[in-house]
């Protein structure tokens, strides 16, 4: 993971200078988003690893699934990573690319994980809970996993703050074996 990370990080920071230089952060989040998508298809997969295939078409298929709403310089990145057999990193492209978005915004961006869906009501008072404090504005994405068994899960950065029951679990029969 930390390869990957290492390997994103260069062009995360050059997309995310790009996309400040042209007042554009939101626009450019959703570009590099699409562009994760793409690319995290089984079958686009399939189509970049297999050397078969040549770069060229694999670029234009990218571009062509992206839409016009990428622009010359959005396929101009799309072409840079192909050149660079870089296009595999754009999950964690985008994912670097919306923590340097949150931090230039002033805001942490936070996944709550629970065991069940949670109400609107429920995602606020969280909300509330993590802006007084982190003392800053948080967005979130919100995930179910059932394993969790019940509770949540918050993760924001590298910081996670376990209140599952499948946590709690785990920590007791740590304390009891350990």
């Amino acid at each position: 993971m930390s390869e990957l990370s290492t390997l994103a990080r260069p062009y995360a920071e050059a997309v995310f200078r790009m996309a400040q230089g042209e007042n554009d952060l939101a626009g450019w989040s959703s570009r590099v988003a699409a562009l994760s998508a793409i690319v995290s298809d089984a079958g686009v997969a399939r189509l970049i690893a297999d050397p078969a295939v040549p770069a060229a078409r694999v670029v234009a298929l990218i571009v062509d699934v992206a839409g016009a709403g990428l622009g010359e310089r959005g396929s101009n990145f799309v072409k840079v990573l192909a050149d660079n057999d870089r296009l595999t990193l754009l999950p964690e492209i985008a994912a670097q690319f919306e923590t340097l978005k949150a931090q230039a915004e002033g805001t942490l961006a936070a996944t709550i994980t629970s065991a069940q869906a949670l109400t609107q009501a429920q995602i606020d008072d969280l909300v509330a809970g993590l802006k007084a404090r982190f003392n800053r504005a948080v967005s979130v994405e919100v995930a179910v996993d059932p394993s969790l068994i019940g509770g949540a899960v918050v993760t924001i950065g590298d910081q996670v703050i376990d209140g599952s029951v499948k946590g709690r679990l785990e920590k007791m029969a740590f304390a009891l074996h350990g």
